[in-house]
């Protein structure tokens, strides 16, 4: 099998992606606070903008102080589709010694819940001997790429397509007459970066000393899926460009800590974290021609996943009582037990039954109940297994 990603698309196989990609966004709204399920109903959730527009704005407010000396509170700038925002500059500050001008934004994701939110995004702009030419690199706090897969050249700052055209952009734009005599750079930082990182892929996907500069259409939609998905796919596109063709597909942290210590042999680009969007993972991994996947997870995300919630229904996904007491009448003949499960709080609460009173074959059937689920859903192309944990770490089921 090649490790290679297959670029030819057809439109079929993109709008699906596209449908498959609502779907997981319609699932999500099940798991968001009611609050912002109501806002968002009334349209009143505040989007925000993306690193890649913070920088750009920085970008053009350190070239303005450069070359016209003129400072900026607030300016405009044009998003990759034409619209025109205005965005404030936190700061200007020259450097002497350089013969520079830095500016920063501070990054305003709106409603959403970004970890960069409230960062601030630094563009550091000076002139250069090299006639003509815009050179844009990241400084402290924005990652460099080590891995391939993502799109960005091996050793380059990760400051993704989009944004690195909207800053060149405005730098031509702004400096064509300079750019007649002189040459231009760019610097993007973070001072924050490094550690905002920590709590994002980044390090997972290979690009370390700090976090991606990313946006395609410079707007952050509050509590969208996108960013989540582009997340998976390019997980997969590393782990393939690397050349593994068993990817770990893991509900969250803790399972994927977990399943480490079984796969000990497994490197750690081949782990991915789908969280709930195990239909939309699973579509991924089927478009990349991936040879087998193991799923790891607890009894309360995979109860759903063999309940088929995460690939057909799209509000209400809780885990059915009634789905666990039924499969627990196939491994035991206890009304009294079958009861107590289909009154239980939580599945979590239900693994503790299903333990206290020592049912056979429980978690192994429910195992194969996702499985079942998700090779039907892979279109039985995929080889799949699928273990679930306890929540002290051992392995409560398998399947096969």
């Amino acid at each position: 099998m090649s490790n290679k990603p297959n670029l030819k698309v057809h439109k079929s196989t993109l709008e699906e992606d596209d449908n498959d990609l609502k779907l997981a966004e319609m699932e999500a709204e099940g798991e968001l606070p009611l609050e912002i399920i109501e806002k968002r109903k009334k349209g009143l959730l505040r989007t925000g903008f993306t690193t890649g527009t913070s920088a750009t704005a920085a970008t053009k407010a350190a070239l303005l102080a450069l070359i016209t000396s003129q400072i900026c509170n607030t300016l405009e700038i044009a998003l990759p589709r034409g619209k025109i925002v205005k965005l404030p500059i936190a700061w200007t500050r020259y450097s002497p010694n350089t013969q520079s001008v830095t500016c920063a934004v501070i990054k305003d994701a709106g409603d959403d819940p970004d970890v960069t939110h409230g960062a601030e995004i630094c563009s550091t702009v000076s002139l250069t001997m090299d006639r003509g030419c815009v050179d844009i690199d990241g400084g402290l706090g924005v990652g460099r790429v080590t891995r391939p897969g993502l799109g960005l050249e091996i050793g380059h700052a990760a400051i993704n397509p989009v944004p690195k055209k909207m800053i060149e952009q405005v730098v031509r734009d702004l400096a064509k007459y300079v750019l007649k005599q002189k040459g231009i750079k760019v610097i993007i930082s973070v001072p924050k970066g490094m550690e905002l990182a920590k709590k994002t892929d980044n390090p997972r996907l290979g690009i370390v000393g700090g976090i991606s500069i990313l946006g395609t259409t410079g707007i952050v939609f509050p509590y969208s899926t996108a960013s989540f998905a582009a997340s998976i796919r390019q997980s997969l596109d590393v782990a393939i460009s690397l050349g593994t063709d068993v990817v770990v597909l893991t509900t969250g942290g803790r399972s994927e800590d977990y399943i480490k210590n079984v796969h000990k042999s497994l490197p750690d680009y081949a782990f991915v974290q789908m969280g709930d969007f195990s239909g939309y993972t699973i579509k991924q991994c089927v478009n990349r021609n991936i040879k087998k996947i193991i799923i790891a997870g607890f009894i309360g995300k995979l109860t759903k996943m063999a309940m088929g919630i995460k690939q057909t229904h799209v509000r209400g996904s809780h885990v059915s009582m009634e789905f666990l007491a039924n499969l627990a009448s196939l491994c035991i003949n206890s009304t009294n037990i079958i009861n107590d499960i289909r009154n239980a709080n939580t599945a979590r609460h239900v693994s503790e039954i299903i333990i206290e009173n020592n049912i056979k074959n429980f978690f192994d059937l429910l195992c194969k109940k996702v499985y079942l689920e998700m090779y039907t859903h892979s279109n039985k192309s995929i080889e799949i297994e699928v273990v679930m944990f306890g929540f002290d770490g051992k392995i409560l089921g398998k399947y096969p």
